[in-house]
């Protein structure tokens, strides 16, 4: 689990906390509607925020946090390791494209 690499961004830097989260956050999101990740594997995330609605076992937010940690990271570490990549690879892509200046031929209201 600890021996992968982080992901990089496009630009070659590391994310910070905020890009790191959403990027996993659309990673989880992405392997749950994807057909060639086990149904039963899904449950691992759908389990640990349905978890968040029961009543606490213990007192305190740390455990729900540290709960849909788990089962998200395990749940990515189970998935096909193709697939995850495949993902991650969408996912840091850069669009390529062209710039250009269009004029506004449209009459200014004063």
């Amino acid at each position: 689990m600890g021996d992968k690499p982080r992901p990089k961004l496009p630009s070659g830097k590391k994310p910070g906390v905020i890009e790191g989260f959403t990027s996993y956050v659309k990673l989880v999101a992405r392997l749950l509607t994807d057909r060639r990740v086990n149904l039963l594997l899904k449950l691992l995330p759908a389990g640990s925020l349905l978890y968040m609605l029961m009543p606490d076992l213990l007192p305190g937010p740390i455990d729900d946090a540290l709960l849909v940690w788990l089962g998200t990271t395990l749940f990515v570490e189970l998935c096909p390791e193709d697939v995850v990549k495949e993902h991650r690879k969408a996912l840091n892509s850069v669009v390529e494209g062209e710039w250009r200046e269009v004029e506004d031929d449209t009459p200014e209201l004063n």
